[in-house]
């Protein structure tokens, strides 16, 4: 397994900018930042793509412009188009069972109720890598989910995720380099504090 593509899930539109189910981008953004990447329109795709060359390579950074619940008919598309595997593609996405500033990195189960997820699932199929950033847990636990995660981040929460920003990033580009499993040893019992 070598990850020739990263999708960060999210809603277009300002709106959405700061929502918790935007993290994807946000980690995403920063990380393409970090490596001088500049994202292009690729209306083909309904998607804004960076192209990543490192020596050896190149990879593909996605953002799907198709609304969370149809992110598969973006990511299916350029995964056609590319000709990449399921097992060759990450998606960065929000997790609502996974306290906010951890991270956890799996390979296989269900969407666990997130439709960006269910939508990969349908299109591109199981076996790709995800990459899943905390926002939970919900409060006021009688929210509503989908008014959760369209909601923004508290003052206190938002400092919390700025803090932890570069932590994503880099462990982000440590699935990269090293693989999933690498990264799951590291990351999903790394200590919160």
């Amino acid at each position: 397994m070598s990850i020739s593509l990263v999708a960060g899930l999210g809603n277009p539109g300002r709106e959405y900018a700061s929502t918790r189910h935007n993290i994807g981008w946000v980690v995403l953004d920063a990380f393409a930042a970090k490596h001088g990447l500049r994202w292009n329109e690729a209306p083909q795709f309904e998607a804004e793509v960076a192209r990543w060359d490192t020596p050896g390579r190149t990879r593909w950074l996605v953002k799907p412009q198709t609304f969370m619940n149809s992110s598969g008919v973006s990511l299916g598309a350029i995964a056609r188009f590319y000709k990449i595997a399921q097992v060759d593609i990450a998606a960065v996405y929000d997790d609502i069972t996974i306290d906010l500033g951890l991270v956890k990195v799996s390979v296989t189960g269900s969407a666990g109720g997130h439709n960006g997820v269910a939508s990969l699932l349908e299109h591109l199929g199981s076996g790709f890598t995800r990459y899943r950033l905390g926002i939970g847990p919900k409060q006021p636990v009688q929210m509503d989910l989908a008014d959760f995660v369209l909601g923004k981040f508290t003052s206190d929460q938002q400092t919390l995720l700025n803090q932890k920003l570069e932590t994503h990033v880099q462990g982000l580009e440590l699935l990269l380099s090293r693989g999933a499993e690498a990264a799951m040893n590291q990351l999903n019992r790394r200590d919160p504090k």
